[in-house]
Protein backbone atom coordinates (compact mmCIF):
# COMPACT_ATOMS: atom_id res chain seq x y z
CA UNK A 1 0.00 0.00 0.00
CA UNK A 2 1.24 3.40 -0.70
CA UNK A 3 3.00 5.62 1.78
CA UNK A 4 0.38 8.51 0.77
CA UNK A 5 -2.68 6.69 1.34
CA UNK A 6 -4.92 7.85 4.51
CA UNK A 7 -4.38 5.65 7.21
CA UNK A 8 -7.05 6.34 10.00
CA UNK A 9 -6.06 4.71 13.54
CA UNK A 10 -9.17 5.21 16.39
CA UNK A 11 -10.02 4.18 19.53
CA UNK A 12 -8.88 2.21 21.73
CA UNK A 13 -5.75 2.45 24.47
CA UNK A 14 -2.49 3.63 24.48
CA UNK A 15 -1.33 1.06 22.00
CA UNK A 16 -3.04 2.78 19.02
CA UNK A 17 -1.12 5.66 19.93
CA UNK A 18 2.25 4.04 20.07
CA UNK A 19 0.95 2.59 16.34
CA UNK A 20 0.25 6.40 15.06
CA UNK A 21 3.28 7.57 16.49
CA UNK A 22 5.48 4.97 14.68
CA UNK A 23 3.69 4.93 11.21
CA UNK A 24 3.98 9.24 11.46
CA UNK A 25 7.94 8.54 11.51
CA UNK A 26 7.71 5.78 8.83
CA UNK A 27 6.33 8.29 6.39
CA UNK A 28 2.63 6.94 6.55
CA UNK A 29 -0.49 10.02 6.38
CA UNK A 30 -2.08 9.11 9.39
CA UNK A 31 -5.35 10.39 10.83
CA UNK A 32 -6.71 9.90 14.23
CA UNK A 33 -9.84 9.63 16.18
CA UNK A 34 -10.58 9.31 19.24
CA UNK A 35 -7.09 8.47 20.74
CA UNK A 36 -6.55 8.37 24.03
CA UNK A 37 -3.66 11.49 23.84
CA UNK A 38 -2.49 13.56 21.32
CA UNK A 39 0.37 12.50 19.55
CA UNK A 40 3.91 13.75 20.22
CA UNK A 41 4.32 14.18 16.80
CA UNK A 42 2.14 16.70 15.07
CA UNK A 43 1.99 15.21 12.05
CA UNK A 44 -1.24 14.13 11.17
CA UNK A 45 -4.79 15.27 11.17
CA UNK A 46 -7.45 14.64 13.73
CA UNK A 47 -10.61 14.05 12.82
CA UNK A 48 -13.44 15.06 14.99
CA UNK A 49 -16.13 12.44 13.65
CA UNK A 50 -16.46 8.47 12.96
CA UNK A 51 -18.13 9.33 9.51
CA UNK A 52 -15.12 11.51 8.61
CA UNK A 53 -12.75 8.39 9.42
CA UNK A 54 -14.42 6.38 6.61
CA UNK A 55 -14.88 9.08 4.51
CA UNK A 56 -11.24 10.53 4.69
CA UNK A 57 -9.34 7.47 5.13
CA UNK A 58 -9.15 3.84 2.98
CA UNK A 59 -7.35 1.94 5.96
CA UNK A 60 -8.65 1.75 9.00
CA UNK A 61 -6.76 0.60 12.21
CA UNK A 62 -9.25 -0.29 14.72
CA UNK A 63 -8.81 -1.06 18.46
CA UNK A 64 -7.91 -4.30 20.27
CA UNK A 65 -10.29 -5.66 21.02
CA UNK A 66 -13.16 -4.13 18.94
CA UNK A 67 -15.79 -3.43 20.85
CA UNK A 68 -18.46 -0.92 22.22
CA UNK A 69 -16.38 -0.17 25.01
CA UNK A 70 -13.46 0.87 23.41
CA UNK A 71 -15.47 3.88 20.76
CA UNK A 72 -17.66 6.15 22.22
CA UNK A 73 -20.45 4.53 19.65
CA UNK A 74 -23.72 3.48 20.12
CA UNK A 75 -24.15 0.69 17.85
CA UNK A 76 -21.35 0.07 16.24
CA UNK A 77 -22.57 -2.38 13.79
CA UNK A 78 -24.74 -0.30 12.27
CA UNK A 79 -22.19 2.53 11.92
CA UNK A 80 -20.12 -0.07 10.29
CA UNK A 81 -22.75 -1.16 7.90
CA UNK A 82 -23.55 2.27 6.75
CA UNK A 83 -20.23 3.41 6.40
CA UNK A 84 -17.71 0.72 5.07
CA UNK A 85 -17.00 1.02 1.33
CA UNK A 86 -16.00 -1.85 -1.45
CA UNK A 87 -12.35 -0.01 -1.18
CA UNK A 88 -11.81 0.22 2.80
CA UNK A 89 -9.37 -2.10 4.34
CA UNK A 90 -9.73 -2.78 7.93
CA UNK A 91 -7.11 -4.01 10.11
CA UNK A 92 -7.81 -4.86 13.72
CA UNK A 93 -7.88 -7.53 16.38
CA UNK A 94 -10.84 -9.67 18.00
CA UNK A 95 -13.76 -8.38 15.82
CA UNK A 96 -16.67 -9.49 16.55
CA UNK A 97 -18.95 -11.72 14.33
CA UNK A 98 -21.24 -9.47 13.83
CA UNK A 99 -19.49 -7.12 12.49
CA UNK A 100 -17.11 -9.89 10.37
CA UNK A 101 -20.73 -10.77 8.68
CA UNK A 102 -20.59 -7.45 7.79
CA UNK A 103 -17.25 -7.04 6.62
CA UNK A 104 -17.91 -10.55 4.22
CA UNK A 105 -21.62 -9.48 3.08
CA UNK A 106 -19.69 -6.03 1.89
CA UNK A 107 -16.77 -8.12 0.42
CA UNK A 108 -14.39 -5.32 2.68
CA UNK A 109 -10.39 -6.80 2.96
CA UNK A 110 -9.72 -7.33 6.77
CA UNK A 111 -7.32 -8.65 9.15
CA UNK A 112 -7.71 -9.75 12.70
CA UNK A 113 -3.92 -9.49 13.59
CA UNK A 114 -5.57 -12.19 16.72
CA UNK A 115 -5.86 -14.85 14.23
CA UNK A 116 -2.22 -14.29 13.35
CA UNK A 117 -0.38 -17.25 15.59
CA UNK A 118 2.48 -15.52 16.41
CA UNK A 119 0.75 -12.14 17.40
CA UNK A 120 -1.35 -14.05 19.51
CA UNK A 121 1.04 -15.79 21.49
CA UNK A 122 3.70 -13.11 22.22
CA UNK A 123 0.41 -10.77 23.19
CA UNK A 124 -0.50 -13.78 25.63
CA UNK A 125 2.60 -12.73 27.48
CA UNK A 126 1.23 -9.33 28.48
CA UNK A 127 -2.71 -10.90 28.94
CA UNK A 128 -0.66 -13.50 31.60
CA UNK A 129 1.20 -11.07 33.51
CA UNK A 130 -1.79 -8.48 33.72
CA UNK A 131 -4.15 -11.41 34.90
CA UNK A 132 -1.92 -11.59 37.54
CA UNK A 133 -1.41 -8.19 38.91
CA UNK A 134 -4.82 -8.22 38.56
CA UNK A 135 -4.99 -11.02 41.10
CA UNK A 136 -2.36 -9.58 43.32
CA UNK A 137 -4.41 -6.11 43.47
CA UNK A 138 -7.44 -7.73 43.86
CA UNK A 139 -6.32 -9.93 47.13
CA UNK A 140 -5.21 -9.57 50.95
CA UNK A 141 -3.48 -12.95 50.05
CA UNK A 142 -0.11 -14.04 48.26
CA UNK A 143 -0.18 -16.51 45.27
CA UNK A 144 2.53 -17.64 46.95
CA UNK A 145 1.32 -21.17 48.29
CA UNK A 146 -2.07 -20.78 46.90
CA UNK A 147 -4.77 -22.75 45.19
CA UNK A 148 -5.28 -21.64 41.65
CA UNK A 149 -7.66 -22.56 39.05
CA UNK A 150 -7.12 -21.76 35.70
CA UNK A 151 -10.32 -22.31 33.31
CA UNK A 152 -9.32 -23.35 29.92
CA UNK A 153 -5.75 -24.64 28.13
CA UNK A 154 -5.43 -22.11 25.38
CA UNK A 155 -2.56 -19.87 24.43
CA UNK A 156 -3.15 -17.34 27.80
CA UNK A 157 -4.18 -19.94 29.78
CA UNK A 158 -0.82 -22.17 29.11
CA UNK A 159 1.13 -19.06 29.57
CA UNK A 160 -0.27 -17.98 32.47
CA UNK A 161 -0.33 -21.35 33.89
CA UNK A 162 3.09 -21.34 33.53
CA UNK A 163 3.78 -17.82 35.24
CA UNK A 164 1.57 -18.89 38.20
CA UNK A 165 3.62 -22.01 38.88
CA UNK A 166 6.64 -20.18 38.64
CA UNK A 167 5.07 -18.12 41.54
CA UNK A 168 4.94 -21.36 43.39
CA UNK A 169 0.86 -21.40 43.31
CA UNK A 170 -0.27 -24.19 43.20
CA UNK A 171 -2.26 -24.40 39.93
CA UNK A 172 -5.02 -26.59 38.27
CA UNK A 173 -6.55 -26.76 34.77
CA UNK A 174 -9.68 -27.27 33.96
CA UNK A 175 -10.22 -28.03 30.31
CA UNK A 176 -12.98 -29.95 28.51
CA UNK A 177 -10.53 -31.99 25.82
CA UNK A 178 -8.20 -35.02 27.18
CA UNK A 179 -5.94 -33.47 25.26
CA UNK A 180 -5.49 -30.03 26.68
CA UNK A 181 -5.81 -31.73 30.54
CA UNK A 182 -2.58 -34.23 29.24
CA UNK A 183 -0.86 -31.02 28.08
CA UNK A 184 -1.40 -29.48 31.60
CA UNK A 185 -0.48 -32.53 33.15
CA UNK A 186 3.13 -33.34 31.52
CA UNK A 187 3.77 -29.78 32.38
CA UNK A 188 3.05 -30.35 35.71
CA UNK A 189 -1.03 -28.81 36.38
CA UNK A 190 -3.02 -30.65 38.65
CA UNK A 191 -5.78 -31.47 36.21
CA UNK A 192 -9.76 -31.77 36.06
CA UNK A 193 -12.16 -32.00 33.55
CA UNK A 194 -14.85 -29.51 33.04
CA UNK A 195 -17.68 -31.68 33.91
CA UNK A 196 -15.94 -32.67 37.11
CA UNK A 197 -15.05 -28.77 38.20
CA UNK A 198 -18.24 -28.14 40.80
CA UNK A 199 -17.03 -30.37 43.56
CA UNK A 200 -13.74 -29.17 43.38
CA UNK A 201 -14.60 -24.98 43.31
CA UNK A 202 -14.07 -24.64 47.01
CA UNK A 203 -10.39 -25.38 46.86
CA UNK A 204 -9.71 -22.46 45.05
CA UNK A 205 -8.53 -19.00 46.47
CA UNK A 206 -8.37 -17.85 43.36
CA UNK A 207 -9.96 -18.78 39.70
CA UNK A 208 -8.83 -17.16 36.21
CA UNK A 209 -11.19 -17.99 33.15
CA UNK A 210 -9.89 -17.81 29.71
CA UNK A 211 -12.55 -19.87 28.51
CA UNK A 212 -15.21 -17.43 26.01
CA UNK A 213 -18.95 -18.50 27.32
CA UNK A 214 -20.64 -18.74 30.20
CA UNK A 215 -18.93 -21.01 32.94
CA UNK A 216 -19.08 -19.72 35.85
CA UNK A 217 -22.95 -19.56 36.25
CA UNK A 218 -24.79 -18.88 39.58
CA UNK A 219 -24.88 -23.27 40.26
CA UNK A 220 -20.87 -22.57 40.17
CA UNK A 221 -20.54 -19.14 41.67
CA UNK A 222 -22.98 -20.69 44.98
CA UNK A 223 -19.74 -23.29 45.19
CA UNK A 224 -16.72 -20.62 45.02
CA UNK A 225 -15.22 -19.60 48.20
CA UNK A 226 -17.26 -16.08 49.61
CA UNK A 227 -13.12 -14.74 49.42
CA UNK A 228 -12.36 -16.05 46.08
CA UNK A 229 -10.80 -13.79 43.58
CA UNK A 230 -11.70 -14.10 40.27
CA UNK A 231 -9.98 -12.79 36.88
CA UNK A 232 -11.89 -13.03 33.70
CA UNK A 233 -9.65 -12.54 30.48
CA UNK A 234 -11.90 -14.13 28.14
CA UNK A 235 -13.21 -12.05 25.26
CA UNK A 236 -16.46 -9.92 26.45
CA UNK A 237 -18.85 -10.78 28.16
CA UNK A 238 -16.86 -13.32 29.41
CA UNK A 239 -17.17 -16.23 31.16
CA UNK A 240 -18.76 -15.21 34.50
CA UNK A 241 -22.36 -14.41 35.72
CA UNK A 242 -21.70 -11.13 37.02
CA UNK A 243 -24.83 -10.49 37.91
CA UNK A 244 -25.33 -13.24 40.83
CA UNK A 245 -21.26 -12.93 41.57
CA UNK A 246 -22.56 -9.09 42.67
CA UNK A 247 -25.32 -10.30 44.14
CA UNK A 248 -23.14 -12.75 46.86
CA UNK A 249 -20.88 -9.79 46.93
CA UNK A 250 -17.96 -11.63 44.83
CA UNK A 251 -14.57 -10.14 44.07
CA UNK A 252 -15.47 -11.25 40.30
CA UNK A 253 -13.76 -8.98 38.00
CA UNK A 254 -13.59 -8.69 34.02
CA UNK A 255 -10.16 -7.99 32.75
CA UNK A 256 -9.96 -6.74 28.84
CA UNK A 257 -7.51 -5.66 26.77
CA UNK A 258 -5.13 -6.34 29.72
CA UNK A 259 -1.88 -5.69 27.10
CA UNK A 260 -3.40 -2.20 26.57
CA UNK A 261 -3.12 -1.77 29.83
CA UNK A 262 -0.44 -3.31 31.22
CA UNK A 263 2.40 -3.80 28.89
CA UNK A 264 0.75 -0.80 26.08
CA UNK A 265 4.70 -0.43 24.56
CA UNK A 266 6.04 -3.43 24.11
CA UNK A 267 2.16 -4.96 23.15
CA UNK A 268 2.15 -2.27 20.21
CA UNK A 269 5.83 -2.99 18.85
CA UNK A 270 4.09 -6.75 18.20
CA UNK A 271 1.05 -5.73 16.32
CA UNK A 272 3.57 -2.66 14.78
CA UNK A 273 5.34 -5.42 13.28
CA UNK A 274 2.29 -7.18 11.86
CA UNK A 275 1.00 -3.98 10.67
CA UNK A 276 3.65 -3.09 8.69
CA UNK A 277 4.13 -5.72 6.79
CA UNK A 278 0.49 -5.77 5.84
CA UNK A 279 1.04 -2.04 4.96
CA UNK A 280 4.01 -3.15 2.78
CA UNK A 281 2.22 -5.83 1.03
CA UNK A 282 4.60 -8.32 2.99
CA UNK A 283 1.92 -10.35 4.86
CA UNK A 284 0.33 -13.67 3.52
Amino acid sequence: MPLQTQIAIFGGDMRQVYIAETLIRKGYSVCTYHLKKPLQDGRYTELHSFEDVFKECQILICPIPLTQNTLPIKDLAVLFDQQLKEDHVLIGGAIPKGIVEILNEKKIVYYDLMKNEKVAVLNAVATAEGSIAAAIQSSVINLHGSNCLVLGYGRCAKVLAGKLKGLNAIVTVAARTEEALAYANVAGMGTVHLSDLKKFLPNFEFIFNTIPSLILDKNYLTLVRPDVVIIDIASAPGGIDYEYADERGLNAKLCPGLPGKTAPKISADILETEILKLLTGRCS
